[in-house]
């Protein structure tokens, strides 16, 4: 074993337990992020709302995880208030699980899903801050594994619902025998559904009946999920008691209180005061204006390639059953699925990858393959098989670029508590344009990330002096 790798293994030995209760609760991330899709049919039929109705779930869900992730940042305080959050937002999850098949009404399921979307968006905001925190210049091999429990997560949320989904329609008119809409169109529908662009789709070419008896058996795919996600707030409860920040623990002395200074978990809780001191004028003012066009260009590259996830997961279906290619509608269901799983096998692979490699150089083959596929996609446009391939190597390349922007950000701006936010931007419409909309994004996308080596060199030149704050005190390039 070489000195990096026994650093390394003793740094994530000292940090187990703190690291795998982060990495549980992007697994919540995950777990909930992918049941909208396979299952809205079912919940339209619990519900008795119409389609159009219920695709409404998908934006209430996105709209209060866009929320949650600027809440989370409150809670970066304290390691008191870090773990609460964790705590109840992971219990949230299970509690929203357990609640779902109650919701009789349209509107009480709106309610419930933006519980959850909080949720999800207090989870995505603090773990990414935490992991960072507690490993610093060493972060990306543990960002590149929290990444992969979101997909992990993706993965068995579908596969746990998948049994107790409705093969028929759900909701029994008393002519159900001549209208109802058959098995293949069911499925249909499901698939077309499943991604973050589904509240796009037009429904209103599928009638469904909205009064009748209700048949279905999805209330026992969401308690096995509650049931299965209820290890996670007990994990973080019991990073807590080890840390020694619950209430019954108040008669000892904190962990954090006798940690030795070197540990990171004890800077988690000081110079932070309020959570918009990093925005008032006296902090910003001692910065060279590159430091600002490294934090837009690095946001705007997450948003672009995340918006490509976002796209490609939500309409690479509604592209293969239309022409030129007019796949099955079992064959296009499964790529959905394909590109999850390239998506979490690339970061598992990453974590070995951004071990070995520097996070410049990941991101630039990342975006570079990016690039590629996309090309490769427009030119074999009518080939089925093409279409498999490019979507599971799309997956792989575009896997790392989110977990190792996180660490290169580390590297250049040494956080110590600022948050990052990431929310799906592209929405397109049609089959041919929807390959087109991603490469271009995808050029963009290196594009920038280009520059931004570009103005981290300069960032990082030793004729970008030092300025003075008003306080007096010295703040350097590279902060």
């Amino acid at each position: 074993m070489t000195l990096p790798d026994a650093r390394m293994w003793t740094l994530f030995r000292r940090n187990v337990q703190p690291t795998a209760t982060y990495w549980s609760v992007f697994f919540s991330f995950g777990l909930c992020v992918a049941f909208l899709g396979p299952t809205i049919l079912d919940l339209r039929c619990q519900t008795q709302a119409s389609l159009q109705q219920i695709t409404w779930v998908f934006f209430s869900q996105q709209f209060f995880l866009l929320l949650g992730s600027g809440v989370g940042g409150l809670f970066d305080q304290t390691a008191v208030s870090t773990l609460f959050a964790l705590f109840v937002s992971s219990l949230v999850i299970s509690l929203v699980f357990a609640f779902i098949p109650f919701c009789h009404d349209v509107m009480l399921l709106y309610v419930t899903m933006a519980t959850a979307g909080l949720a999800m968006g207090v989870i995505d905001t603090v773990a990414n801050l935490e992991l960072v925190k507690l490993y610093q210049k060493d972060s990306a091999i543990f960002l590149q594994a929290l990444h992969f429990f979101i997909g992990l997560g993706a993965l068995v949320s579908p596969l746990v619902a998948d049994p107790f989904l409705s093969d028929s329609n759900c909701v029994l008119g008393a002519n159900w025998t001549a209208n109802a809409s058959s098995r293949s169109d069911l499925q249909h529908l499901r698939d077309s559904l499943a991604g973050p662009g589904a509240g796009l789709l037009n429904t209103s070419q599928y009638p469904l009946h909205t009064e009748g008896l209700v048949v279905t058996r999805v209330s026992y795919a969401f308690w096995i999920m509650a049931l299965l996600n209820l290890p996670v707030p007990l994990a973080v409860l019991a990073l807590m008691s080890r840390k020694r920040l619950l209430p019954c623990s108040s008669s000892s002395p904190r962990l954090l209180d006798t940690d030795p200074p070197a540990d990171p978990d004890v800077d988690s809780g000081h110079g932070h005061g309020n959570v918009f001191d990093c925005c008032k004028p006296a902090k910003l003012r001692g910065h060279p204006p590159t430091f600002f066009i490294l934090h837009a260009l690095g946001g705007a590259i997450v948003f672009i390639t995340d918006g490509i996830i976002g796209s490609y997961a939500g309409f690479v279906y509604t592209y293969a059953v239309s022409p030129p290619l007019l796949m099955s509608h079992k064959a296009a269901g499964s790529l959905d699925s394909i590109f999850w799983a390239s998506i979490t096998a690339g970061r598992l692979a990453f974590i070995y990858l951004s071990y070995r490699y520097a996070a410049p150089l990941l991101l630039t083959v990342s975006l570079a393959g990016v690039i590629l596929v996309q090309c490769l996609l427009l030119v074999c446009y009518a080939s089925c098989a093409f279409l498999f391939v490019g979507t599971c190597v799309l997956g792989l390349c575009i896997s790392s670029v989110l977990p190792s922007m996180l660490a290169f950000s580390e590297d250049m701006f040494h956080y110590h508590g600022n948050k990052t936010n990431n929310q799906h931007v592209i929405h397109s419409r049609g089959s041919y344009s929807f390959l087109l909309c991603s490469a271009v994004a995808s050029f963009i996308g290196l594009g920038l990330f280009l520059l931004l080596l570009y103005v981290h060199r300069l960032h990082t030149a030793p004729n970008v002096q030092p300025l003075p704050s008003p306080s007096g005190q010295i703040y350097s390039n590279v902060i």
